[in-house]
């Protein structure tokens, strides 16, 4: 007999409600355009001429965004159990951080968010992502305007794992490469996007990869993708290769300690009282 895959669908500690989904929606939109401004904007609008004012301007827009989200996804169903899973998963996402920086992009974060994610969720994913950010940065001293545009990025990059197909049926090396390949791809477009957010701050360099605010949008975009080439090619290729090998490694074990949590959890299982016995 061959073994029968089960068709239960799996618990997530956050259903996203029509609000929470309005609420993605609108903080994505708004973070495409605080990344992508400066091939948004035409060389004559007034963001182009404050290129250096423009990065802050929509840090301060994106942290208040971020906050608006995380606060309707509460209210979409965040309970005692899943915010006790959250603060274990963040602090340890935020512990792993610091090991290996400064070395060749080696992030073992990567590889728990994109696992935790899967499992836990689109809507548990964006919050565990933007928070372990958050609790990273208090925990290195890298508080500045930057980290904004890193809360959504690694929002964007958790909540992506949670939209990966299959996450009832696909089980095994089948998804272990899914979440492998997913990892690799992601860990460069994170990479990509956050250099989005730091590049305009050149403008002032007299460099020919720097943000050029009277330049058209194609010179625009050779010097962008210059400016990866030569700036974050090699981290951004240690952090995939990193998250790509603790998947394959680590990935087995974890999927199944998530899985079992959750169960264990039953996060959508209410909370019923007895009356007492006469």
């Amino acid at each position: 007999m061959s073994p029968r895959t089960s068709t239960t669908p799996q618990s997530r500690a956050v259903r996203l409600g029509p609000r929470s989904t309005a609420a993605l929606l609108l903080v994505g939109a708004v973070g495409v355009v605080a990344f992508g401004w400066p091939f948004l904007a035409p060389p004559s609008s007034q963001i182009s001429a404050h290129a250096q004012d423009a990065p802050w301007l929509f840090a301060g827009l994106l942290a208040l965004l971020v906050a608006v989200v995380g606060a309707t996804i509460s209210e979409s169903g965040l309970g005692p159990k899943a915010v006790a899973m959250l603060g274990v998963l963040a602090a340890t996402g935020a512990a792993l951080r610091p090991i290996g920086a400064g070395t060749a992009g080696i992030e073992p974060m990567f590889f728990l968010m994109v696992l935790s994610g899967r499992v836990l969720g689109p809507g548990f994913g964006f919050t565990l992502g933007s928070l372990t950010m958050f609790a990273s940065a208090l925990l290195t001293g890298g508080v500045g305007p930057w980290l904004p545009f890193q809360m959504l990025a690694m929002g964007w990059f958790t909540m992506g794992a949670g939209l990966l197909p299959g996450p009832d049926r696909l089980r095994g090396r089948t998804e272990l490469a899914l979440l492998a390949a997913y990892g690799f791809l992601a860990a460069f477009a994170y990479g990509t996007v956050m250099n989005l957010a730091g590049w305009p701050f050149m403008g002032a360099l007299a460099s020919n990869i720097a943000f050029d605010a009277h330049a058209g949008v194609p010179a625009n975009l050779a010097r962008f993708v210059a400016y990866c080439l030569a700036t974050s090619l090699g981290w951004d290729l240690g952090r995939a290769v990193c998250t790509v090998v603790l998947t394959l490694v680590l990935g087995p074990a974890l999927l199944r300690a998530l899985r079992r949590a959750t169960r264990r959890a039953a996060f959508e299982t209410g909370v019923t009282f007895e009356a007492p016995q006469a």
